[in-house]
């Protein structure tokens, strides 16, 4: 692991600009448009989430993988591998990489399966005779494989967690030099520590929403916990203006992250899960499901793509790696 963000594959290889993404998904674009393209991304995030819970992975975990799916979807159409798969494979990448431990194999299978029988079978409705979630750990496996060929193994991401405990301290003890003197007592200093507790976890929750957008696919961790403190700043009426100005950081780039953050709460706020995803899967580019070949009569045809082991679709095959190190 490089010795800060700077060093890292995450800054040099995936701190990607908007005209990348553009470029990259121009042709699930052509067919969702973006508005609904967003939604999806919303969708599958808020999956893995729901995945992340059932699995009890602490949130870095989560956060890592929805990356790793968001890297993945990137250089990669929607039809080269279903979302469905690629989901519970960043998870299971994901609890690896961030030391949390193997999740083991019937566990995880179990886990996406009641995860989608009993939370989001209005996406993915069962057939008689039909289990809900329809890979299994082989599909799995195999899916990880091009995952990690994709990202090149760069595995190693910065979150914008740790920087932002930095900045709620530094804040917090600003706060208490200037307005809380040592004759205000222990009454009010207990206050101010409240204050600055709700700050922070209004902070991280905003951060966690961050994981919806392309945030942070676009911006260092450490600006994303800026603006991120900011706009709890402004939602608790605490005027930190001072503090915020003596950063030497862009800030129109905070400004910018802010914009992606509002922008995130209006589609949001205006998208009816349960009536709209349905349609938007059904819309969504498949993966191309190939014909099968002649094999001997001791290989089993694959269940879900009628191959013999294609990972849900064609495989990373028709990604742009151009950005890889």
């Amino acid at each position: 692991m490089a010795g800060n963000f700077w060093q890292s594959s995450h800054f040099q290889q995936w701190l990607l600009d908007s005209q990348d993404l553009a470029r990259d998904r121009h042709g699930d674009l052509q067919i969702l448009g973006e508005e609904d393209y967003h939604k999806l991304m919303i969708f599958f995030a808020n999956f893995i989430q729901s995945l992340g819970e059932q699995l009890k992975v602490k949130q870095q975990v989560i956060s890592t993988a929805v990356v790793y799916f968001k890297r993945f979807y990137v250089r990669n159409s929607l039809k080269s591998i279903d979302p469905l798969l690629m989901a519970p494979t960043c998870i299971f990448l994901a609890s690896k990489v961030e030391e949390f431990g193997v999740i083991s194999n019937t566990r995880l299978i179990q886990a996406c399966q009641t995860v989608v029988k009993n939370k989001y079978s209005h996406a993915w409705p069962s057939r008689a005779g039909e289990q809900e979630f329809p890979y299994r750990i082989n599909h799995i496996l195999e899916c990880e494989f091009y995952l990690l060929e994709l990202m090149d193994c760069c595995l190693i991401l910065y979150h914008p967690y740790r920087p932002l405990v930095t900045y709620c301290q530094d804040l917090r003890a600003t706060y208490d030099r200037v307005d809380n003197p040592k004759d205000k007592g222990d009454r009010d200093h207990a206050s101010s520590s409240k204050d600055k507790d709700d700050l922070l976890n209004l902070a991280w929750t905003v951060v966690n929403d961050t994981y919806r957008t392309d945030i942070p696919l676009l911006y260092p961790p450490h600006l994303i916990a800026i603006a991120c403190l900011h706009l709890a700043c402004a939602t608790q009426s605490k005027d930190f203006k001072q503090w915020f100005a003596e950063l030497n950081v862009d800030l129109d780039k905070i400004l910018e992250i802010s914009q992606h953050i509002f922008h995130l709460y209006d589609v949001w706020k205006a998208f009816e899960e349960k009536k709209e995803i349905p349609e938007l899967i059904k819309k969504m580019p498949k993966p191309v499901i190939q014909p099968p070949t002649s094999r001997p009569p001791s290989q089993s045809a694959d269940p879900v793509s009628g191959t013999g082991g294609n990972c849900g679709g064609n495989g990373g095959s028709g990604g742009n790696n151009s950005h890889q190190g």
